[in-house]
């Protein structure tokens, strides 16, 4: 190699361009040189290499570019530079103080200011200055530049840019050291202008991946082009990974997209696979399985890399499926402090103290292991609370009076001085209550609630140094955007899991890359709001700025060869061939790609494939005792005999009998004790004996198991209450406020208000938290519905008078007593009762809430048991003799149906459907086999005669109950 100058080695990969710089770097120690490596991780790795090359270094220097940057800039007038969380809150300054001119409703958002400081950050790395473009975008990269200049600081971006015009112009701002570089493809302005400046006394030289015409490198073609130019040598090395790969991996090396006519390809033998899952859990645990099965074989962990187009998406079925399988890994890569376990419980009691108070907000601490409070504890305050729909400004008093104190945490945070000593105090409380005051083991969770907390602190130190007044909603804007490091890099006895972009500076034996499936790979672009690429295009011809990006398709083209090209063994394709749904997902078309460079045959071969239907493993392939234990119960299904005996060889004999034992599920009721008490019942409501019509199961879960909501729901049990009280204190209050006893045209409007004064009164009785919205759509349809039905009263012609209302009998409070059946009494509460006032005759009006009412026939059907015991409660129990009885729908057409006895129309009753009148004989025998039915079904409960028979033989759409129901389902 020359002594002055550029010097490009490029090639393919593997090709040995890396050791051949770092063989280099070596020779030149004596000279001090300079090692630029792509990231920081990458430091500690490529100094483990030299040092296995030459066990004793002296001299030289291996970081980033932005190491080599700050080094650069420390010389001339230099600044101090501002850390990324104080340069995001000057950032969030301007915005706030720049004048948006139609801007300012997106401004309220969090992601304005963090969009805005991509593109100033794009900006600036393109050495772009804020006279060199126009519009909104350039007014507030002004304003930002100018509030540095005002307070004498840099941020990192204007730190590169110094550096690298300090080389450029200033003939001692270099000592001529070499410098060797390596793993990048591509460069901004600033590093750009740097290497250009070095390239000339100094000795430097580049290792570039790239081999000229093939679409695989079509994304670095710019970046080829202008270090070939600049360049004084070039060097290109011919392909090298035959000599450390399996044939098939090499042949996928040399022909993964190329034009070229594809050479025949060597048997696969295995060193390409490919994996189709279902779901994105169940492909992580394919993967998983896959990975189990190396480690046992011998294969380190530190061997096995597993590559995902990003991390956040793949990050929890991981996870789930490693731990599950007993699989130690590492997360190499950064997440918000949020995503965090602790950071979570942290920032939502910082949110609930300092900017918007919600149950949700506040219990997201409570329910953690950092609040201090045993989770029983927090479960009961929050379901009391929920159970009442408590929210907002009510959520704290009421969790206080119910535990009967104040939560320390909450008090000591609004009791700080400062909202940094809050913080602080905060973060360190919650430690100590995780993790003890001192001797806390090393455990995973340890070691992350740790990197959380000290990302946190280092946050509020960084901001508290800047010494300027911030206020609370800034400091939490920051610690919602600081990012927590996940595991160490490189760690031994640990399987790394690495994103796409990171994976090309690695080598291991094997090789897993996910998300070849369509949408994930090749990923979407996602395009600056205040920067697009025309924009991009016209600064790049322009200024030079090189803000144009690749085409976003290439560029994961690129990285998906890179990243097939990290394996020496084996090399694993996995993609999700359905979704969690089921739904199928169309391969990537790099997946096809693959395929199609082996014979068919062989790669079928060595696919493998799982069903989302595959619930179980085969015996002989599960890869834990858990998994045999399900492949064992499974086949007891179909060869009980042959799962007996593999049970009993392997001491699995109870628990093959409890498995199998799960699917026989009895629905009858057998317990003495439950028996015993239902024997003893003497009473049954009405709505009761009609939910065991409707399914013996449902009865069970509803009435006997009894579940409850958490969550007080605005539903359609709720507006029924409301509308049944407004309709209560309105026909019960007409004759006193006006003077009649049913609604007459003539003070229909008197009417309509007063209606609405009982709504507003059963409104105010419900004890619910509503939201605005909830209040004002529950009152608006209730409103309109009970209007309607003032209207329709003016309207009736009936001589029948509303008289009794809300007529509850058998019940403990009743003042009538229940109807006596026999074998039982019946207990319930009539709505309305409607009695000609010149006789003992009347009928029954139920109110349904919502749009339906069932007829005669419909009752009879659908074993409706209501209205037709309602006639022997009016006869036998209140003396009056029953015409019928309707129900009243109050919404939809709100037409009146149900069962009425000829007579009555025509003689007083007429109006309803003509189809619901019956003569004597069908109406008492209607009444007659409702009782004989409500009979029948006190035996069954008594009995304890429990099975699925739902009315219509398939369970209905309404159920909301199969997920505790008794009975086997498909």
């Amino acid at each position: 190699m020359g002594q002055m100058g550029l010097t490009l080695v490029a090639g393919p990969a593997n090709a040995g361009k890396v050791a051949l710089l770092l063989e280099r770097y070596l020779a030149a120690l004596e000279r001090r040189p300079l090692l630029i490596v792509p990231n920081r991780s990458d430091v500690e790795r490529v100094e483990r290499e030299l040092l296995r090359r030459d066990p004793c270094l002296l001299g030289g220097w291996i970081g980033t570019f932005d190491d080599l940057f700050a080094e650069l800039a420390r010389g001339g007038e230099a600044k101090p530079v501002l850390p990324d969380s104080q340069r995001a809150l000057l950032l969030r300054r301007t915005v706030a103080a720049a004048p948006l001119n139609g801007l300012g409703a997106s401004a309220r958002f969090g992601g304005f200011a963090d969009a805005l400081a991509d593109a100033i950050r794009d900006l600036e790395g393109g050495l772009v200055d804020p006279a060199d473009h126009e519009g909104r975008l350039a007014e507030l990269h002004a304003a930002y530049r100018a509030e540095l200049d005002r307070r004498g600081l840099w941020d990192r971006d204007l730190q590169r840019r110094h550096a690298a015009e300090r080389v450029a112009s200033e003939l001692g701002a270099w000592d001529g050291r070499p410098v060797f570089a390596y793993g990048f493809e591509d460069l901004t302005a600033a590093q750009w202008r740097l290497l250009e400046a070095l390239a000339g006394p100094p000795e430097v030289a580049v290792s570039f991946p790239y081999e000229p015409g093939r679409p695989a490198f079509a994304a670095l073609e710019r970046t080829a082009g202008d270090l070939a130019r600049l360049a004084d040598e070039q060097e290109t090395m011919p392909p090298g990974y035959a000599e450390v790969a399996h044939p098939a991996l090499a042949h996928l090396e040399r022909t993964l997209f190329t034009d070229a006519t594809v050479p025949e390809p060597p048997e696969l033998e295995g060193a390409v696979r490919w994996l189709e899952g279902a779901g994105r859990r169940g492909t992580a645990e394919l993967v998983g399985e896959e990975i189990l099965a190396l480690l046992r074989a011998g294969t380190a962990p530190e061997e096995i890399l597993v590559v995902c187009p990003g991390l956040e998406r793949w990050r929890a079925p991981l996870e789930t499926a490693f731990a599950t399988l007993g699989i130690p890994y590492a997360l190499e890569g950064r997440l918000r402090l949020g995503q965090t376990p602790f950071g979570h419980a942290f920032l939502a009691l910082l949110r609930y103290a300092w900017a918007e108070r919600t149950r949700g907000g506040l219990f997201a601490f409570l329910r953690s292991p950092y609040s201090g409070l045993m989770r029983a504890h927090a479960d009961f305050l929050e379901g009391r609370l929920r159970g009442r729909a408590v929210q907002a400004e009510r959520v704290e008093a009421e969790a206080i009076e119910l535990r009967g104190g104040p939560f320390p945490s909450l008090e000591a945070l609004r009791a700080a001085v400062t909202p940094f000593a809050g913080a602080r105090e905060l973060a360190a409380a919650m430690a100590r209550a995780a993790h003890g005051l001192e001797g806390a083991q090393p455990a995973a969770r340890t070691v992350a609630d740790l990197r959380a907390y000290d990302a946190a602190a280092e946050l509020l130190d960084e901001l508290e140094e800047w010494g300027e007044d911030l206020s609370a909603d800034e400091i939490l804007h920051a610690l919602e955007r600081v990012r927590v490091r996940l595991d160490s890099v490189g760690e031994p006895g640990r399987v790394p899991v690495v994103e796409l972009d990171r994976s090309r500076t690695r080598l291991a034996e094997v090789v897993f890359v996910l998300g070849l499936e369509g949408g994930s790979l090749p990923r979407r672009g996602s395009p600056s709001p205040f920067l697009d690429d025309e924009r991009r295009r016209e600064l790049d011809e322009r200024r030079g700025s090189r803000l144009l990006r690749p085409d976003p398709v290439a560029r994961d083209r690129y990285l998906l060869y890179t990243a097939c090209t990290r394996a020496t063994k084996r090399l694993t394709l996995v993609r999700e061939a359905a979704g969690d749904d089921g739904s199928p997902r169309d391969a990537s078309p790099f997946w096809d790609e693959t395929r199609a460079l082996f014979d068919p045959e062989d790669v079928t071969r060595w696919t493998l494939r799982r069903r989302l239907s595959a619930l179980t493993r085969p015996l002989e392939g599960a890869p834990t005792e858990r998994e045999r234990l399900r492949a064992v119960a499974a086949l007891a299904a179909t060869d009980p005999d042959e799962a007996t005996s593999i049970a009993l060889a392997n001491g699995w004999e109870r628990r093959l009998e409890r498995a199998l034992a799960a699917f026989d599920r009895p629905t009858r009721l057998t317990h003495p004790a439950v028996l015993e008490e239902l024997r003893a019942r003497a009473t049954f409501s009405v709505t009761e004996l009609e939910t065991f019509a409707d399914c013996s199961s449902i009865w069970f879960v509803d009435r006997v198991l009894s579940p409850r909501r958490i969550d007080a729901q605005v539903d359609a049990k709720l507006r029924g209450s409301v509308a049944h009280s407004a309709l209560n204190k309105f026909f019960s209050g007409l004759p006193k406020r006006l003077g009649a006893d049913r609604v007459v045209p003539e003070r229909l409007d008197d009417a309509l208000a007063f209606m609405g004064e009982c709504l507003d009164e059963a409104l105010a009785g419900v004890r619910m938290d509503l939201t605005e919205l909830q209040r004002l759509e529950l009152e608006g349809s209730l409103r309109r519905d009970l209007e309607a039905v003032v209207r329709a009263e003016a309207e009736q012609e009936s001589p029948l008078v509303p008289s009794r209302f809300e007529v509850s009998f058998g019940a403990e409070r009743s003042t009538i007593g229940g109807l006596d059946l026999g074998a039982f009494r019946l207990t319930g509460k009539i709505d309305r009762i409607d009695v000609d006032p010149f006789s003992a005759r009347g009928i029954v009006q139920d109110y349904k809430s919502g749009k339906t009412a069932l007829g005669a026939q419909k009752i009879e059907d659908e074993l409706r048991l209501q209205i037709p015991l309602y006639m022997l409660v009016l006869r036998d129990l209140i003396g009056i003799e029953p015409l019928g009885g309707v129900y009243r729908p109050l919404g939809g057409k709100r037409e009146a149906r149900g069962l009425l006895r000829a007579e009555a129309r025509e003689d007083g009753v007429p109006g309803f459907h003509k189809n619901d009148y019956l003569d004597e004989e069908a109406f008492w025998g209607q009444v007659e086999l409702a009782r004989e039915r409500a009979v029948g079904i006190v035996e069954r409960v008594r009995a304890g005669d429990v099975t699925h028979d739902p009315r219509f033989g398939a369970c209905p759409d309404w159920c909301e109950l199969a997920p505790m129901c008794r009975v086997k389902r498909a």
